[in-house]
Parts: C-alpha cells; structure tokens; sequence
C-alpha cells in the first residue's frame, strides 16, 4: 500500500474520532432554560457562544457585529496570526486565544455553539466542515469555498447536520435586492435573459511571478497552518492581508472577492441554480514584443466570463449572464443619460429585460430603473419582508437563527442558496483559467491557448467539463498532506 495513502487514511480516522468524542461531550453540555433563572435574566439558551476563526481584517468585523446584535457572546478566537489578531483579543479579553483551530475544537467544543470563519478562501471549507460535523451553526465569509467539489459538500453537509448556515455576502439581506425582486415579480422590466456585471477588482497585483525573495517568517505567523490545505511554498512577502486574493492556491480572483456580493441579486430574482456553460477571455501581461507573460500561479488582470443558465420557472428561456472585472465594463445602456452614474462607478448590475432595464450598485444598494425618470412613475407594493438592519442586519439575522434553531427562521444566504451561487463563481473561474492555459505549440515556437476559444459544457451534476478535460482538475484540488475534508 502506499505510504503517503496510510498516512491520509490514519489522518481522516484521528479526525473522525476526534469529532465524534467531542460532539458526544457537547451533547452531555446542559442549557440552562430561561424560566429557571426568572424574570429580567437572559438564560444561556438565549445568547450564542461564537467561536471565531480568523479575526483579523474583515473577521475583527465579522466579530464585532455578532456581538453588535445583543445576543452573542464572544468565547473563542483563533489566528494563525497574532500581528492581525491583537485588536481583537484585545477588544474581547474574556475569550480564550488559539492559534490552531483544530486544537480550539478539540478542547473547547462543548462550550461554544456556532464558527464564523473569515480565513482565506483556500481554508474556509475544512474549518466549516469540521465545525458542520460537531454539529455547530457556521458564518463562513465569501466566497464559501475555494472549490466547487467543497462548496458541494458543504451544501450538502448543513442538511445532513441541521446546522444554521449563512455566508458572509451583506448585500442578500439588504432591501436593494427585495426592490429588484419586487419589480421584476411585477413585470416592470419584462422578461429578463440577460445580465451584466462588472467591477474593478482586482484592487491587488495579478498577472505577475512567484516571488523569489525568501524572507524569515515573521515570529508571530505560523506559516504552516496559514498554508493548511495548499501546497508547500516557502513564505513570502505581500501575501497577508489581502494580496493572496490573486493567487489561484489561495484565492480566487476577482469573482472570489466581488462576485458573491453582485451575482446574488441576478440569482434570486430570477431564480438561477446551475450553469449549462461557460466561456471567458482575459487580459494578458507583455513581458517583450510579441511575447505574453505566463503566470500560471496567479489570476490574470482581467477577465470577461459569460455563463449560460437554463429557462428557471421566473424566466422564459435561457439567461445570460456577463462578468467583468479589472475595470471592464459593457456598453452603457442607452437609457442612461451621458453624465449620470453607470452602477456606482465601480461596480454594478444590469439587468436587460424584454420591456426596460433595471440596475444597482454593488451589495445590489441603490436599486433604479432605467431611465430614472422611471423611478418616479413606477409604483409596487412591498411583496418581500425587509431584514431589519438591511444588510448590516446580516449578522444579528445569523445569531436569531442559531439561537432559533435549525429550520425555524428564514435567512437571506444558507448553504442551500450560498452553494449554488458559489458553484457559479468558481464555474466562471474554471473558465478563466482555462482561457488562461497554455499548451506549448508542436513546432516549438511559443504557446497556443486552445481554452480561450472555446464554450466549456457544464455537467452540474457530475461536476465537470464535458468538452476540456484539461480544467477539471481545479473542481477538486488536491489537499497538502496532513489535510482533509473528512467526508
């Protein structure tokens, strides 16, 4: 048998333990109930404890507003990082600090209820899986995984545990995207088939070599475990905080980053799941005349992908959805006049129907028709409950519903509508990459890109490319050694 095979099994076994002796200790951890307690005490049944993992940047956030709503307290905190935690260990001093999250689950399980996770996107789907199986409600920052194989499972496993899911896209539980749904549902632009989306991420280098400076690792990082599942590279400088985003075995790009924030609104008001298709072109690095820079470790700096999705019972036919980013942008509707605001001027969405136009910002704020002089004609009713807080209202809608319990509460981005939303992004991703590869050509001479002109036929269901075998590959990465998904 094969080594390297023992040791994964051996690895997968030990977790697998793990997670079942502490589900067991959590199971004999006792709620005290309100009435116990009597009038004007908040009983422990009516507070969630949070562990939270990775709680520098956007995660000291993530961790501030949790706690913002009233009802969670703040036990746990881990970061492989102590220079990006010391905020907010300092803000929370009662929590307990670990700099590796499984030794956190491991001896704390039975005293916290529910994980947010705001680690780089290569990690979040072992962090949430481990979490899903000790049976604790999960906030996992966008996108939901850094793969579509994980973002399956991950769907899948909030079902199996009945665990309270949410991702971290704001903008699902804002009233921009309940305006655009309330107006599409009365047919104010027609039937829509296609959309356009666009910012100008990336914000951070792409399109460029692996560094070749080996730096020392700085005492307060511990480099393994900020690697976790990737490859073993020698640490470099720039990656932490966010330039990691452009590197494929960390991040995914700019779809990674904005994607989950603007293709949410096109999915729920027209109900899309799964892609048939998808294509892309991008944007290439010069490093001499008439020779193209590649990088293959890192994203490119731009990219357009189109995706095809099938007729939905809220559409007619087929819808087309564009994306585009490092400052690409699609033609300006002609029912926008000539000075006034294309989306926020940095991002947007349009969506084309058969009798008008709508857009909005990114998060989907700031929702219009098209042309404006439509906002002060057009009147719906109020079909669609608001979140109160709106997007910022996202966080306090997560806690409610742990401490309401699995299926009790409706929230704007569970699993079951984060999965497929991701599946989507990181569709187009595969696509790009695809575009982006390059196959040395016969006689020697340079490279050809066979991907960059072509359509990639997508097998939801079995998860793969039909047509370009060659991007399967980067559905289901391999895990570095040592490191598994547990199912």
């Amino acid at each position: 048998m094969d080594q390297s095979n023992t040791q994964k099994d051996k690895a997968a076994s030990t977790r697998r333990d793990f997670i079942k002796a502490s589900a067991a200790t959590a199971a004999g951890f006792m709620i005290v109930p309100r009435h116990v307690l009597g009038k004007g005490y908040r009983a422990p049944s009516d507070m969630l404890t949070v562990a939270g993992v990775g709680v520098g940047g956007k995660g000291r956030s993530d961790i501030a507003s949790f706690f913002k709503s009233g009802k969670a307290n703040i036990g746990y905190l881990c970061d492989v990082d102590d220079r990006r935690a010391e905020e907010t260990v300092k803000t929370y001093p009662k929590a307990k600090y670990y700099k590796d999250w499984r030794e956190m689950f491991e001896k704390e399980a039975k005293n916290f209820d529910a994980v947010s996770v705001s680690t780089p996107d290569h990690t979040h789907a072992v962090v949430a899986m481990a979490a899903m199986q000790l049976g604790k409600h999960v906030y996992v920052q966008k996108p939901m995984t850094h793969d579509i194989w994980e973002a399956r499972k991950l769907t899948e496993a909030a079902a199996k545990y009945k665990v309270v899911t949410q991702m971290g896209n704001q903008g699902s539980s804002g009233d921009g995207v309940r305006q655009l749904h309330e107006w599409y549902d009365a047919g104010v632009i027609g039937d829509v088939d296609k959309v356009y989306i666009w910012t100008n991420r990336p914000i951070w280098p792409q399109g460029i070599p692996w560094p070749t400076d080996k730096p020392a690792v700085p005492k307060e990082l511990n480099w393994d475990l900020w690697l976790g599942t990737a490859p073993q590279k020698d640490y470099v400088e720039g990656l932490i905080p966010g330039s990691w985003r452009g590197w494929w075995d960390y991040g995914t790009g700019a779809l990674g980053d904005l994607g989950c924030h603007l293709m949410e609104a096109p999915f729920r008001v027209l109900g899309l799941k799964y892609a048939t298709d998808m294509q892309a072109s991008v944007g290439s690095v010069f490093t001499g005349f008439g020779k193209r820079g590649i990088f293959p470790d890192s994203c490119p700096p731009s990219s357009h992908a189109t995706l095809t999705f099938p007729k939905t019972p809220r559409t007619k036919g087929p819808v087309t959805m564009h994306w585009m980013d490092g400052g690409i942008k699609p033609e300006r509707p002609e029912e926008l006049g000539p000075n006034e605001l294309f989306g926020d001027g940095n991002s947007g969405i349009l969506f084309v129907g058969s009798k008008g136009k709508m857009m909005a910002s990114e998060y989907a704020a700031n929702p219009r028709l098209l042309p404006l002089s439509r906002m002060e004609e057009v009147k719906v009713k109020q079909k669609f409950a608001r979140v109160p807080g709106s997007a910022d209202g996202h966080y306090a809608q997560w806690v409610e519903g742990c401490i309401a319990g699995f299926g009790k509460m409706e929230l704007s981005s569970p699993f079951e509508l984060a999965g497929p939303l991701t599946e989507a992004i990181l569709g187009a991703n595969l696509a790009i990459r695809g575009a982006d590869m390059p196959k040395a050509r016969e006689d020697g001479k340079g490279f050809t890109y066979p991907g960059s002109n072509m359509k990639m036929l997508w097998d939801a269901q079995n998860m793969k490319v039909t047509n370009f075998d060659e991007v399967n590959q980067y559905v289901k990465r391999n895990y570095r050694e040592g490191w598994t998904l547990g199912v």
